[in-house]
Formats: C-alpha cells, structure tokens, sequence
C-alpha cells in the first residue's frame, strides 16, 4: 500500500530535507516518526527536496507499507511522536503509479523579504531581510521576463543534479506589503538554488544597481558567474505542488497553502 502526505515544517530547525548520516533533517525526522506507526522502517518520497533553512507549508511526499493504519494514524498518530517543527497535514492512500515528486506537474515556491533598516528578530530565521529600500517597481517589469520556457543555467547552483536546466516558469511575480516584499514563483520545476538565485537578481535590481532589462540578458547568457550571488535562505517557502486531478489528493490534487506576510 503506498500513502502520500501532505507536510508542513519550519526549516531552520533541520539541515534540509534529505537524510543524512547526523539524522538532523525532516526526511530523518519523520521517517522514525511513521516507521513507529508502521511497526517497521519506511522510505520517504517527497515532491521538493529542501536545502537547509527553507520552509514548506505544502510538501507532499509518499511512502510504501504492508500495515493498514487508519488516516488518523498517518496524521496524529505520526504527529504525536514528533518532538521537532514538522507536521502532517494529511494523509490519502493512493495506488503504486503515484509518485510524489515524478508525478507532479509543477511546484510553487513564496519567499518574503522584509525591507527595512532594521534586522527582524521575531521572525529570524523565517523571513529574508535586506536595509536597502528596494524598488518593487523595478523588479516588477523585471521579473516578467522569467514567464515562459527558458534555460534557467544562469541561475543554477554548481552541485545541482537535474537532468535538464530547461523549466516553464508560469507566473512570476513581485509585490510589496508595507515593510515586506513577496516573491511568488510557479514553474515546472526547480533547478538547485534558483529561487534564491532569482531572488539575489531581483534585489540588485530593486537597489538600483542593474536595470530590470539585466535579469532577461543574463538569463540569456546561461552564465551563473554574470548573476548576482544566492540569496539567504531564511524567506523561502515551498508552498505548493501540483499533481493531476485524478489523484485523490485534498483540493483536487492542487496542494496550495501560501504563507501570509508576517504581522505583529
């Protein structure tokens, strides 16, 4: 029996996604949870392996067992033994052809900046920050030149293992909230870093330093070293993955749960 998940985690309490020998990621972290559960050691599959610091409010992931356990089980069951920041959301039994991360269609990820002269501590480690007022404006008109099926090479980190660095962004888009900037991504899938990569760009941008016409030129240029450096990862979300309708999946397959600018 295969079982997909929907998970939610704070990601600056792991060293990512993936397992790790130290044991100090939420793949590790919620294997031993299920295989609690399961009465015995299960392998986790999810849609977006997450570097080190990110967040997600809707990764899907997927595991096999020969036990049947109520949904309740797999949500709170699995939660309860949790002692760290990572959460089930949902649980769904699905037949042997799904697979969390081949199966989906496209991946939306959220990162928010807070703008200000001043570095944020409440909400440290969860939003990006930068001092520099930055120019929505620009970034904006800049940002429209990612939509559509491009060669994101230039944007790319050195140890990315993806087979192609071809993707079809979908939307893309920057926007400002009072003190915080957002960032919204939509493509069909994501090379190593490109999101903060992107974000890097923009912010050179939003400071004056390039004009908006440098994000298209240099992601025609394939050139990682003509871009500007990764951008931290504190602000980013992996918010959403789409999945086609006939899986049986919450909100018919389209798994989307945006975090909110930040309000105190």
């Amino acid at each position: 029996m295969r079982v997909a998940l929907g998970v939610e985690y704070a990601g600056d309490a792991f060293e990512g996604w993936q397992s790790q020998r130290h044991g100090r990621t939420v793949q590790d972290h919620l294997e031993n949870a299920i295989g609690r559960i399961a009465g015995h050691p299960v392998r986790l599959h999810c849609a977006g392996r997450t570097d080190a610091g990110v967040h997600a409010t809707a990764q899907v992931a997927h595991f096999d067992t020969h036990v049947e356990r109520s949904v309740s089980s797999w949500v709170r069951g699995v939660n309860s033994s949790l002692r760290v920041p990572v959460s089930v959301r949902w649980a769904v039994e699905v037949d042997d052809h799904f697979h969390a991360r081949f199966g989906a269609m496209a991946r939306r990820y959220r990162y928010i900046l807070h703008n200000c002269a001043i570095k944020p501590s409440l909400l440290a480690g969860r939003v990006g920050w930068y001092h520099v007022p930055l120019d929505v404006g620009l970034m904006a008109v800049a940002v429209r030149s990612l939509v559509g099926v491009h060669d994101f090479s230039t944007f790319r980190a050195a140890g990315c293992q993806a087979k192609s660095p071809i993707k079809i962004m979908h939307e893309a888009e920057v926007r400002r909230d009072g003190e915080y900037l957002v960032f919204d991504f939509h493509a069909s899938g994501f090379l190593h870093h490109m999101v903060r990569n992107l974000v890097g760009a923009l912010v050179y941008i939003g400071k004056g330093h390039y004009s908006p016409e440098w994000l298209a030129q240099t992601l025609a240029s394939r050139d990682r070293s003509l871009a500007a450096p990764t951008f931290m990862a504190e602000g980013l979300y992996l918010c959403g993955v789409d999945f086609p309708p006939h899986w049986p999946l919450p909100n018919g397959g389209r798994i989307i749960a945006l975090p909110r600018v930040p309000l105190i």
